[in-house]
């Protein structure tokens, strides 16, 4: 059965799970309720900002053709206030944020001034502008603020804020059915019986899953009966964007995911050219209610493979449905192997650990590569990928992509 179904390269898998995908429909929300989504649409810039040329320091405002002068204190500016022409002959005491009075065009700090009992003995010489921030350096009214696609964190939330923004649109969040199957598998809480093994794919897809912008739907488990397995896809398809299942998508007896999506819509790709998670599965599952497809991503059930998984199919489909080019694709670098490896017909996907030093970036890969460790992946900040039939030796480059958020 296996040998029917040859290999595909990682390429060829993720330009079949991504074909035809569509961007999900946008919503309007709050900005207090933004962060981690994604704009739909590019916000333009109403206000200047700065909206007024104003103090980078405490010190004092002149023109600078006084510099070198003592010169009497005129006004006092803090920021918030308004301030009043300034005439030549005289400073202003200002502080950080305070606005530059109109004729004066540089600042002083107050460390480079001398005070006498009522002047200011001034350097003799001071650059136009030294110290100003002038009006719109940041951000011009109607430029663009945020792009379409940008993923909302702190700054951009900041930006938003800055221009008096409280609603944006976004992307609808792509609900995500996880589906756990194997009756070997049980939940956290629960006895074990013999054979048994809980389920620890789960809340580990559960939270990768939310990092890249889904709305995970309530868990299902699904028993190694096809029947059932059949039922509860159908199911899924009915109230997901994307249906992901653990598990029962290799050869065995009681794997009847496969056949499940071929049987219910379309399986497009099967068994990868990678290491680990070969038995990954990607196809489409009909829906009616509303009429179209969910897609679907069959993980492999064991845990590195359904980690590595989940980063390099779940993160870009997500990020598809999104219209997140920063989430479609993981950063790469390139860092020197401390270590060696070798590699057979299929890509290896290497968890590895960087170390950013003076000479540049170490990749250390875990000792224990194999698929059942997930203690490789707590700390692993990329996977170290060496080509098929390839070979990386001690000191030599090797490309890792960095497990990141945009």
């Amino acid at each position: 059965m296996a040998d029917s179904h040859p290999l595909q390269s990682v390429e060829a898998a993720l330009a079949a799970m991504l074909a035809d995908v569509a961007p999900l429909e946008a919503e309007r929300i709050e900005c207090d309720c933004a962060a981690g989504r994604v704009l739909a649409e590019t916000v333009t810039a109403t206000l200047d900002v700065p909206p007024f040329d104003n103090s980078a320091m405490d010190g004092y405002a002149l023109h600078h053709a006084d510099a070198g002068r003592v010169l009497p204190v005129a006004q006092r500016i803090t920021a918030g206030a308004s301030p009043a022409p300034l005439k030549r002959g005289e400073c202003a005491r200002i502080f950080t944020g305070g606005e530059i009075p109109p004729g004066a065009d540089c600042v002083v700090m107050q460390e480079a001034v001398t005070l006498t009992e009522r002047d200011v003995q001034f350097p003799a010489e001071v650059a136009e502008g030294n110290n100003v921030r002038r009006r719109g350096r940041d951000v011009a009214s109607g430029t663009p603020l945020l792009p379409a696609g940008q993923w909302l964190e702190a700054a951009a939330l900041g930006h938003l804020a800055g221009q008096g923004i409280t609603e944006v649109a976004v992307r609808r969040r792509p609900r995500v059915a996880l589906l756990s199957t194997g009756d070997e598998i049980v939940a956290p809480g629960e006895p074990l019986g013999p054979g048994q093994i809980y389920n620890s794919n789960r809340p580990m897809l559960a939270r990768l899953l939310t990092r890249f912008g889904a709305e995970v739907l309530p868990p299902v488990t699904v028993p190694d009966n096809a029947g059932e397995t059949r039922r509860l896809l159908g199911e899924a398809a009915e109230t997901a964007d994307v249906v992901v299942t653990t598990g029962g998508v290799s050869v065995g007896e009681a794997d009847h995911v496969k056949a499940a999506v071929g049987e219910l819509g379309q399986l497009d790709l099967w068994r990868i050219a990678m290491r680990p998670g070969k038995p990954l599965a990607l196809g489409r599952l009909p829906r009616v209610h509303p009429t179209g497809e969910a897609r679907f991503v069959g993980l492999p059930g064991n845990p590195v493979s359904t980690f590595v998984g989940g980063w390099l199919f779940l993160r870009p489909l997500l990020g598809a449905l999104l219209d997140c080019p920063k989430l479609a694709e993981l950063p790469a670098l390139t860092a020197r192997a401390a270590f060696a490896a070798e590699t057979g017909p299929r890509r290896h996907f290497m968890r590895v650990r960087l170390e950013f030093g003076s000479e540049g970036i170490m990749a250390h890969a875990f000792r224990d590569q194999n698929s059942a460790v997930l203690t490789s992946c707590i700390e692993a900040d990329a996977l170290a990928v060496i080509p098929e039939r390839g070979r990386v030796n001690e000191g030599e480059p090797v490309r890792c992509l960095w497990l990141q958020m945009p």
